[in-house]
């Protein structure tokens, strides 16, 4: 006699935490009393006995099946069909309820350890996958532990396609091996009345001395970068200079009045220091304004010291 009335037998053989089956107690008890009242009208002693072992042969025919599950009945061991949800009957002693199928989407977590990719790069990949049974029957029948086929086939799958994929393509390209991964496991798996919902890569490991060379080529890479835009700003400069110069070159006053700008704002501060070239002062006519303003600086620090110790 199967003992699912009690407990819920797992796909693999094992027992899971029982569960009450109310029905058959009833039946029991049923018929029990029963036997109870046929003494106590007709004094019968066998009446009672009789009752309870028809209550007792009775018990493993009502079954109940959860919303989600799909029980498999086999009669002497052909399959006749699925049951549940909900309350069902099977022949005592004849049926047997070989597995309840679960049809909610389940989560499998499988890696590749240590797998090479296309370069030969060793890698760590962990990921998860999102299935469920959409047909109990071939799930049942066709595959000896479905949950088991399906781990096997994901971590296969992962390792294939790792095997076919660079290391670049495998850190930046993870929608598209994600997808390609999960159409690799539903292909395998739709024999066995399972399909995948999705599948997601939670991470990649990499050799740390390979995370070094990344990192060191990433900085160099950078530093490439900013020499290019710092050149591309020196051009630009120069090329505003030389338009710059175009305009001086014909307007005297307007290069006279630049470097009036330039001497205050070098100037303007005091006990600042400015080193111009000869060339600068001779072409640009700053002779007579330089010793202006170093006039000017000296009465000024003159006046300073000067009022310092009447202070």
């Amino acid at each position: 006699m199967d003992s699912v009335s009690f407990g819920r037998r797992s796909n693999d053989g094992g027992v899971s935490v029982p569960r009450l089956n109310v029905v058959a107690i009833a039946i029991v008890v049923g018929f029990t009393a029963f036997g109870w009242v046929l003494v106590m009208t007709t004094d019968s002693r066998i009446a009672p006995v009789a009752m309870v072992l028809v209550g007792l042969l009775l018990m493993p025919g009502p079954r109940i099946a959860q919303q989600w599950e799909r029980a498999v009945v086999l009669r002497f061991g052909r399959f006749v069909g699925l049951r549940g949800p909900g309350l069902f009957w099977i022949v005592p002693f004849i049926d047997r309820v070989s597995s309840w199928i679960d049809q909610r989407t389940i989560t499998t977590s499988f890696a590749a350890e240590q797998t090479l990719t296309s370069d030969t790069v060793p890698v760590n990949v962990d990921a998860v996958l999102f299935w469920m049974v959409h047909d109990a029957e071939k799930a049942a029948l066709e595959v000896q532990d479905y949950e088991q086929a399906v781990s096997w086939a994901a971590q296969t799958g992962l390792r294939d396609i790792i095997g076919r994929t660079t290391l670049t393509d495998l850190l930046r390209g993870r929608e598209k091996i994600e997808a390609e991964l999960q159409h690799l496991i539903d292909q395998r798996s739709n024999p066995w009345g399972v399909t995948v919902s999705s599948v997601e890569m939670r991470d990649v490991v990499i050799p740390g001395a390979l995370q070094d060379a990344m990192s060191r080529e990433a900085q160099a890479a950078r530093e490439k970068q900013a020499r290019i835009i710092l050149g591309q700003a020196e051009m630009e400069i120069a090329h505003s200079f030389q338009e710059a110069a175009k305009s001086y070159h014909d307007n005297p006053t307007a290069l006279h009045l630049r470097a009036m700008n330039m001497l205050y704002e070098g100037l303007k501060e005091k006990g600042a220091l400015m080193l111009i070239p000869s060339s600068a002062v001779e072409s640009m006519g700053m002779g007579g304004m330089l010793g202006a303003a170093a006039l000017r600086q000296e009465r000024l620090t003159g006046s300073s010291e000067h009022r310092q110790p009447a202070e």
